[in-house]
């Protein structure tokens, strides 16, 4: 019932697409949504919750409410607060919020996103729910020192030896796209080890809130295909579940085929560092190609070539041949969605966590892992376990 109310209103949605207005398709670009708006709450009105190493943390409401929402935020103090991280009242906000990447945002969309939130969207006076992180963790004054050193501000700048494609490209997944966030790794800080593409560090590969965000370097997938797969959370052979299902319901499929189609130039351009061999491979066992074939195979085939536009492939899957691998984990202890779009109702995978011991999901994921010319590290019942703790804690929010 839930996905059918969304699919409706992703389809009332795209049928109005051509009167989106330039700051609501800004906000889209953003991915506003998904961090402020909660599953049970109004639109931006903030409440959704993140596990951050700091304590627990919640997105504020972000309508155009006077007491609650940013209603008395002038252009320039919003501007603020988007790109240098610092509130009306000057309290300095916490860098979950990407105001890191925001900062290469044109003062053209800035604008164009302040008069969206102020003169289309509803008020709401929903009170912003207090962080849960305890003394002295939650004194704030620390975060200046924090932007003063990891904050690189200005524009994007365009570079001159690059298409106009590659620009835009470059402009919307370094800036409003934010991929950075969850696609690059971090340092001692929390800090984003690069925002752009003057180091290989960039989208690189990340882990967030128990996900591993694989690099998005050296993909090995068709541009035509990576623009239906932002469109649509799919292609002939690979689907998207985990977070990024959520950004594509949220964001990418109601962005411009242009647009899309910049990502991807911008995205396939960037080139893969040479990585070492992992010190362990996994290798396929008996008691894992047994557990494939009486779970697995019906759906993905007994060759792990999956169903065209329907269920991804495992041979070459990018998920499966992850170095980190806790979003595979996560996918068979706890199953997957692909994304709602107004192009498809998602389809699902079965959990398998509640039959599967850590030791039997480790056999089972090596086995993926070393089958059909994948090629990846060895993975650990430990490692499954960690997978196990990630799904439960972010099931009991």
């Amino acid at each position: 019932m839930k996905q059918l109310m969304i699919f409706a209103t992703l389809m009332a949605t795209a049928g109005s697409a051509m009167a989106m207005s330039e700051g609501e398709y800004v906000a889209k670009a953003a991915d506003c949504a998904a961090c402020h708006t909660s599953s049970t709450g109004a639109n931006l009105a903030g409440g959704v919750r993140f596990a951050t190493p700091l304590g627990e943390i919640y997105s504020t409401n972000i309508t155009p409410d006077v007491k609650s929402g940013i209603g008395g935020y002038s252009f320039e103090e919003f501007d603020k607060a988007m790109r240098q991280g610092i509130a009306k009242d000057g309290h300095p906000l916490y860098p979950a919020m990407p105001y890191t990447s925001y900062v290469k945002m044109s003062g053209k969309d800035m604008h164009a996103l302040y008069d969206y939130l102020m003169k289309e969207v509803q008020p709401q006076p929903v009170a912003n729910r207090e962080n849960d992180i305890s003394w002295p963790m939650s004194v704030r004054w620390p975060l200046h020192v924090w932007n003063s050193i990891f904050l690189e501000e200005g524009e994007y700048t365009t570079q001159a030896d690059k298409s106009a494609e590659w620009n835009r490209g470059a402009y919307l997944v370094q800036g409003a796209g934010h991929c950075g966030a969850c696609h690059t790794p971090r340092g001692w800080a929390q800090q984003e080890k690069a925002v752009d593409d003057q180091s290989t560090a960039f989208l690189s590969g990340g882990e967030l809130d128990g996900w591993s965000a694989p690099s998005l370097r050296g993909l090995r997938v068709s541009q035509p295909e990576l623009v239906t797969l932002l469109k649509t959370g799919r292609n002939a052979h690979d689907a998207v579940s985990g977070p990024m299902g959520e950004v594509i319901t949220n964001s990418t499929q109601f962005m411009t085929d242009a647009d899309l189609n910049s990502m991807a130039v911008y995205l396939l351009s960037l080139k893969a560092e040479p990585q070492d061999k992992p010190a362990k491979i996994a290798v396929a066992t008996q008691a894992g190609q047994q557990t494939f074939m009486r779970y697995c195979s019906t759906c993905h085939g007994v060759n792990g070539g999956g169903k065209d536009y329907t269920i991804p492939a495992l041979a070459g899957n990018l998920t499966v041949n992850a170095e980190n691998p806790q979003t595979l984990l996560r996918v068979i202890l706890n199953g997957g969605q692909t994304p709602v779009t107004a192009a498809h109702m998602s389809d699902t995978m079965p959990a398998y966590g509640w039959t599967l011991t850590d030791e039997q999901a480790a056999e089972l994921t090596n086995t993926l892992r070393a089958s059909w010319g994948n090629h990846a590290a060895i993975v650990t019942p430990e490692d499954v376990a960690k997978a196990r703790k990630a799904g439960k804690s972010q099931d009991s929010r």
